[in-house]
């Protein structure tokens, strides 16, 4: 991805969740579920989009006979088919794997803050105002709910929604976090059950 669409994905995302605090009134909790369903809403219509530019490219994604090639098409075709980049499969279970992100450009001008004194940091000085306005400034969100914040949490629900277009079941969940002063991203995928058909009941429901 070019370095001004980068920038402008990340400062986008940063208004979404800036957005979301505001309209749940600092739940982070619900800021979270709200994220990973955008995210699952995206994912149920990307699938398609995946396949059209995988066949358009040449690319051939091949039938996924085990849960460890579904991760592999995951980080090496799905994230660098729409973000440009790739991840590590990692952790890998016949019903389990974990992706680990060395790169994030949803975060890249996100820094959370380690207490209530104000909003989210960044290089531009442009989201982080924002973001202590939309957190109430100093008696905004406490210490505690900032480090409950999954910031990039959208990804799993694209993971979730796309697997299930594909009969596949999954939690995900971010295991690790640098926004969170881990040393890697890592989202944590299980697989709950494989289903009769593509859309989910969260899916036909909207």
């Amino acid at each position: 991805m070019p370095k001004a669409n980068t920038e402008l994905f990340a400062l986008t995302y940063g208004s979404l969740v800036t957005e979301l605090i505001k309209d749940y009134d600092n739940d982070i909790d619900e800021i979270n579920k709200q994220l990973d369903r955008i995210g699952y809403s995206i994912g149920v219509r990307c699938i398609d989009e995946l396949l059209s530019k995988c066949e358009v490219n040449g690319v051939d994604i091949g039938p996924c006979n085990s849960f460890q090639n579904t991760a592999e098409v995951v980080a090496k075709i799905g994230f660098r088919c729409f973000l440009g980049m790739t991840c590590d499969v990692t952790n890998v279970t016949e019903n389990s794997f974990s992706l680990f992100l060395y790169e994030n450009p949803l975060s890249i001008f996100v820094e959370l803050p380690e207490s209530g004194g104000g909003g989210l940091n960044d290089d531009d000085g442009g989201l982080n105002d924002d973001f202590g306005a939309a957190a109430g400034g100093s008696g905004g969100i406490k210490r505690l709910e900032w480090s409950k914040l999954k910031y990039s949490n959208i990804y799993c629900g694209v993971i979730r929604g796309a697997l299930e277009q594909v009969n596949m079941k999954v939690s995900c969940n971010f295991a690790r976090d640098v926004l969170r002063g881990d040393d890697v991203n890592e989202i944590k995928v299980e697989l709950k059950e494989m289903l009769a058909e593509g859309a989910g009941e969260e899916y036909q429901d909207e």
